[in-house]
């Protein structure tokens, strides 16, 4: 018998997969914005509520570029999309509901009239939290499901979790500014989470400027506008925050009359109209007398 010889197969060798660093600075960006909401529940714990309310801001920031930073770089996929949503829980829900328990259990001592509801303070915080985690997961399902009506295009299903934590600290933002004592209300706080986990969680459309467009004639006029908000922004911080946390908040109904009319127009456009009956054709004299004159009242023939 001849001799049968067993060769080893030459193992293909594979080259290792390399990932382009582009790819990952969105999802650094994601991983930021949710450690500035951890390190705000830190300054939270602690009574620092300037770094507090600071650090969310920088979540915000955070939270509206590593989207457009995917876009543009062309990196945008599933898991960039979960851990956005579970940064702006974090740092939109839990950080902001946290921030502001802490701030109103500040003003309410043991012997205050307020402090055998801090049960019920405690659970507005979370209710708001998970608003905020409702609100997140019903806009993952939204995408997924495809375009909605074109009337929703320039405004959101509910208060967005970054404008539903800027509107929740904007008594906290005028404390700071004016230090009055009565801003520190725990009723002004509950009235806030209340309110900011209903909107989060409700259909009223809000304003989304995405799809904005400014004409060409009104070009200069919005820049200097712009630049007027930078330099308040840098000499009265406080102030200005302020004052676009109430804007944005009576923003609301006025987008709610908006969207109505809008919604009210297009439904009209889209309703077919009823067509009228035919008319029958107009009869004339001679017509008229033929159908009228009897078999013994015949016109007399020409």
């Amino acid at each position: 018998m001849g001799k049968f010889r067993f060769r080893k197969r030459k193992q293909k060798q594979r080259a290792p997969r390399e990932i382009p660093i582009r790819t990952m600075i969105p999802n650094l960006m994601t991983l930021l914005a949710a450690a500035s909401g951890v390190t705000s529940i830190r300054y939270s714990c602690q009574g620092h509520w300037r770094s507090a309310v600071i650090f969310i801001l920088v979540a915000c920031v955070l939270d509206g570029l590593d989207g457009r930073v995917a876009r543009m770089l062309r990196v945008t996929s599933k898991l960039g999309a979960e851990l956005d949503s579970l940064a702006d829980f974090v740092s939109f829900g839990v950080a902001p509901a946290l921030l502001v328990y802490f701030w109103i259990m500040e003003s309410v001592p043991p012997e205050s009239a307020a402090y055998p509801f801090r049960g019920m303070f405690w659970a507005l915080a979370l209710f708001h939290a998970m608003c905020c985690a409702f609100r997140l997961a019903r806009f993952n399902i939204m995408i997924d499901d495809g375009p909605t009506q074109p009337y929703w295009r320039h405004f959101f299903m509910g208060l967005p979790a970054p404008g539903g934590a800027g509107v929740l600290l904007t008594p906290i933002i005028w404390q700071l500014h004016t230090e009055w004592g009565m801003l520190q209300s725990p009723w002004i706080g509950c009235s806030m989470l209340s309110i900011c986990g209903v909107l989060m969680a409700s259909r009223f459309p809000t304003i989304s400027a995405k799809h904005l467009r400014v004409p060409a004639k009104r070009m200069v006029p919005v820049l200097l506008f712009v630049m007027f908000v930078i330099g308040m922004l840098v000499s009265q911080f406080w102030l200005t925050l302020g004052v676009i946390g109430i804007l944005y908040l009576f923003s609301v109904p006025v987008c709610g009359t908006v969207f109505l009319r809008m919604r009210n127009r297009y439904e009209a456009l889209q309703t077919p109209h009823p067509h009228l009956a035919p008319q029958p054709p107009p009869t004339t004299s001679r017509n008229a007398s033929d159908a009228t004159a009897g078999d013994g009242d015949r016109p007399l023939a020409r």
